[in-house]
């Protein structure tokens, strides 16, 4: 039997007669037990540099997202940095930060899913994960960018990624909040307020 403190409860009387109590669960307790839904921005499988198969809907469902382009070869490469200090430092509260490597900026990103991998863990230690080389405009379009970049799905910020590590904050229910050009750090303080914020929105219960 839960603890009344976990769930609302709903007792229905018939004739002064009490028939049954049922719990009513909370959109939060829906996102922890993983019953609710996930959001059709996470309706994707995509594969880790390792090859591996993942479906970002139970790997993601209910974490704030940090989407970011990457490649090894730009003048922003150093934001891995960044982006593996926001990881560490944000990660147990239910952030995921997902690197796609890219090789349509200037053709900055040549290399192969290996040594992609090795670059990132030589030289900046990268432990946030990290997926196989994909497009992200054009014909072969991924179809998770054309989720992010469609004016039907994104009609704040739609358009095609200009450059090199631009990122997609995204709630923990699938909602694209803000988009960040490339010159936008991730240490920025106008980045680590919108990922907070994002964090607190998902770890406050629906009342």
């Amino acid at each position: 039997m839960p603890s009344l403190n976990a769930f609302q409860w709903i007792t229905l009387t018939l004739a002064g007669a009490v028939l049954i109590a049922l719990p009513v669960i909370t959109s939060a307790e829906q996102r922890d037990s993983g019953e609710a839904h996930p959001p059709a921005l996470l309706n994707h499988k995509m594969k880790t540099l390792r090859g591996e198969d993942v479906n970002l809907a139970e790997k993601y469902h209910g974490k704030v997202l940090l989407i970011v382009n990457v490649a090894s070869r730009c003048g922003y490469t150093p934001q891995y940095e960044g982006l593996q200090k926001l990881h560490e430092k944000y990660a147990p509260r239910g952030l995921a930060i997902l690197g796609f490597p890219c090789n349509q900026f200037g053709a900055q990103e040549p290399g192969t899913s290996q040594q992609i991998a090795h670059f990132c863990k030589a030289n900046y230690g990268v432990t946030f994960d990290m997926f196989q080389k994909i497009e992200v405009n054009g014909p072969n379009q991924c179809p998770l960018y054309k989720y992010l970049t469609s004016k039907q799905t994104n009609p704040q910020s739609p358009g095609p990624v200009k450059w090199n590590f631009e990122k997609f904050l995204i709630s923990h229910d699938g909602r694209i909040l803000k988009r960040f050009r490339s010159p936008v750090k991730p240490r920025s303080d106008e980045l680590i307020h919108a990922i907070e914020a994002a964090l607190k929105a998902r770890n406050t219960p629906n009342t």
